[in-house]
Parts: C-alpha cells; sequence; structure tokens
C-alpha cells in the first residue's frame, strides 16, 4: 500500500483567527506570497496548519484538493474570504508585508495557491503540539508519514478531534474507512476549486477560440451545479466570458463529439453573431489530461435541454 503522508505548514495567526470565524466556507486558499510551485502532497492528503513560534501548535487542517500559481486577483475572484481575509485590498497589504516591498507596487502578484477542502479548526483547548521532530528552523512546512513515528502520532490525534465534529472525512475507497488507519480523503470540490483546476485543465486558454487574456476567461459548468452538476472539472470548459454567457443561455453548445456549434437564433435575434459562426463545427481544445475530458453525458443533457438549435 502506498504511503499517505500529511504536512505541517506555518501559517499567520490573522489568516488562521479570520477564516476559524467562518465555520460555513467548505474550500479555503492556503496562499504562499511567492509563486513557488507545491508538490508535496497528492489529493486527499492531510494539510496541517501550524501557528507561528512561540505559538507551536498545529491548529487544524484540510484536505489537500489542488495547488498551483494565480494572480492574486484570480484567487480573490474564486476564494472570496476563503483566502484569509476580508477583501482583495487587504490581501495585497499581506502580500505587500511578506515580500517587503513598496506599498505602491500596483502588480497582479502571482501567488502560490494550495486549495484545501473540508477545513477545520481546532478548539483551544484542542490545539496539538508539535511533535518533538519539528525544528524551529522550518519556515514553511514539513512533511509526515502518517502511518509511522510523529506522522503516526499526529494522524491519530487529528482523527480523535474530528470524531468529535459533525463532518466526518469521506474515504476515496470506502472499505478503507478504518479507525486509525491512513487513507486518502475524498476532496468536496467547490466553487472556488472548479475554477482554478478548469483554468489550468485548459492551459489557460479558451477551449474555443485560443484567448488567453485570463482576465477574460472563466470556468463554465456544463449541467450546472444548481441542476445537479458537479463541480469536477469534466463538467467544466474554460471559455471566453461573451461565449460562456452565450454558453449558459443556450446560443452555443459543444457536442458530445466536442464540437462547438452556434444556434441560428443569434443571427435571427440579434442580428449579429459573424465572429461567432466562425468557430461554428470546429473541434474544441481538449484539456491536458484524459481525467479532464468533457463528460458526454453532461455535454448531452446542454446540447437537449440547453441548447438553443
Amino acid at each position: 500500500m502506498a504511503t499517505i503522508r500529511l504536512l505541517v505548514a506555518v501559517t499567520d495567526r490573522d489568516w488562521f483567527e479570520y477564516l476559524r470565524t467562518k465555520p460555513a466556507l467548505t474550500e479555503v486558499n492556503f496562499w504562499a506570497p511567492g509563486a513557488a510551485r507545491f508538490k508535496a502532497l497528492e489529493a486527499g492528503e492531510l494539510f496541517l496548519f501550524k501557528l507561528h513560534a512561540p505559538l507551536n501548535f498545529i491548529v487544524g487542517g484540510g484536505v489537500f484538493a489542488y495547488a498551483n500559481t494565480l494572480p492574486c486577483s484570480l484567487a480573490w475572484e474564486a476564494f472570496g474570504e476563503g483566502n484569509g481575509a476580508s477583501s482583495l485590498a487587504e490581501m495585497r497589504k499581506r502580500i505587500i508585508k511578506y515580500r517587503r516591498i513598496d506599498a505602491t507596487v500596483r502588480e497582479d502578484f502571482s501567488i502560490g495557491c494550495r486549495i484545501l477542502t473540508q477545513p477545520f479548526f481546532f478548539e483551544e483547548r484542542d490545539w496539538i503540539s508539535v511533535p518533538t521532530s519539528w525544528s524551529p528552523n522550518i519556515v514553511t512546512f514539513k512533511t509526515y508519514d502518517a502511518s509511522d513515528g510523529d506522522g503516526g502520532v499526529l494522524w491519530a490525534a487529528v482523527q480523535e478531534r474530528l470524531a468529535k465534529s459533525q463532518a466526518p472525512l469521506v474515504p476515496v475507497v470506502p472499505d478503507q474507512a478504518r479507525y486509525g488507519t491512513p487513507i486518502l480523503v475524498r476532496p468536496r470540490l467547490g466553487q472556488g476549486a472548479f475554477r482554478v483546476m478548469v483554468t489550468d485543465a485548459y492551459r489557460r486558454r479558451c477551449a474555443i477560440t485560443g484567448e488567453r487574456t485570463l482576465p477574460a476567461l472563466e470556468a463554465a459548468h456544463i449541467k450546472p451545479f444548481a441542476e445537479g452538476g458537479s463541480h469536477n472539472p469534466s463538467n467544466g470548459l474554460l471559455l471566453r466570458r461573451d461565449i460562456h454567457a452565450l454558453f449558459d443561455t443556450g446560443y452555443v453548445t459543444v457536442t458530445p463529439d466536442l464540437r462547438f456549434n452556434v444556434s441560428r437564433r443569434i443571427k435571427e435575434e440579434f442580428e449579429n453573431g459573424r465572429q461567432y459562426y466562425q468557430y461554428h463545427g470546429q473541434s474544441i481544445v481538449p484539456p491536458n489530461s484524459p481525467n479532464w475530458t468533457p463528460d458526454t453525458t453532461s455535454l448531452t443533457w446542454h446540447n437537449e435541454q440547453r441548447y438553443l438549435g
């Protein structure tokens, strides 16, 4: 059986205190002020928070879902208060403080984003002291084998505290759910994770036009979440904002064989649409992983229930 890891990362107390007052959040962005890549965990492993010294305690965590780098404006758009700040302006102030740069800089900073689902925040009486193997020189994070040594002790301590909560973690493979045994947890993807993962799946380019101006792109649900669609990237397409609006209202669609179709209704109703008809019938740009290929069932639903023909 593959080793299940858990990670303990150092965090700012302001970030922790802000988020612990938001119990309705289902996903948070544990961001870093720099744009370094993060490959320390795989989806479904636990990501734990430790406060800065001298508060050497693990105070909460979440299920790791995905990591990448994003402009801070897009991170704010995707996660809002889940970034641990009350506004984009406040988030920018913190980035500037950690980067130690001039406060007048107007750059849309690229930051490292570690997306966590099912976040949990312990009451102070349940905080966990860091293992003896934790070095005071660690300024970012440390990983542990969840089944052995200090990692095993941490896993057991976290599970003991979560057992008191009303939101048990669901394993990826149900028959692996044995108390005390480290398991991968199924991340419950939310709107923010969906947006970020779909953006990356299509290489940050519109699947129809190839447009790559990131602020002009949006992650579109093929079948809306409100109508039973999921936040899985296979239920998504990265589209330019205007095409996204047309897709949601049925003036365009993508067929189950991944071709872009444009309704005759655009011309009939608006006496316009030349820029869209030029793409009619062409194949969309596929995502960079076959696991994220648009779901045929969802595309069929959109063709039959939304597309105006």
